[in-house]
């Protein structure tokens, strides 16, 4: 392998789904506490979502509270119930364009807009014989870091 030419900084995000996200929310904003700092609702990706977060500032993480708009139709976002984990990237592009020369199976869509408003992108969770390097199960999320993130995540590392 080429040498690796973008960073993960750390975690962004954690989804997860259910039928219901009224009974998300009791158990991760009722109980534990986190706030809500806002909604995203896509009838392409099938999700009506809210957007929690644990810590503040720059190395905050989301946790994504989300429930499909219909239940029978795919994304089945509330199958697997821990439906992705998200990654700060340093650098989103150089991040995909290394990882599809390494066989890594992305889902369809490209880079686009995630709901947090930042670039995101999606390993797909299983792999194929094209392109075999995947999640093995999960789906990830890699998040282009804005510039904030990847300070703070420097001055973390440098003690």
């Amino acid at each position: 392998m080429s040498e690796r030419p973008f960073k993960v900084l750390g975690i962004q995000q954690i989804a997860v789904g259910g039928l219901d996200k009224d009974k998300l929310r009791r158990i991760w904003v009722d109980s534990l506490g986190l706030t809500v700092s806002g909604n995203f609702k896509s009838e392409r990706e099938n999700v009506d979502e809210d957007i929690a977060q644990a810590g503040s500032g720059p190395l905050k993480v989301e946790v994504d509270l989300m429930q499909p708009i219909d239940p029978d139709k795919k994304p089945a976002v509330h199958n697997p119930p821990l439906n992705h984990v998200g990654l700060w990237i340093d650098d989103l592009h150089a991040a995909v364009e290394w990882l599809d020369a390494q066989g890594v199976r992305f889902t369809p869509g490209g880079i686009r807009k995630g709901a947090a408003g930042f670039d995101v992108t999606f390993i797909h969770p299983k792999g194929n014989e094209e392109k075999p390097l995947c999640g093995e199960g999960v789906l990830i999320e890699l998040v282009q870091a804005p510039q904030e993130v990847i300070d703070a995540f420097a001055k973390v590392a440098a003690g």
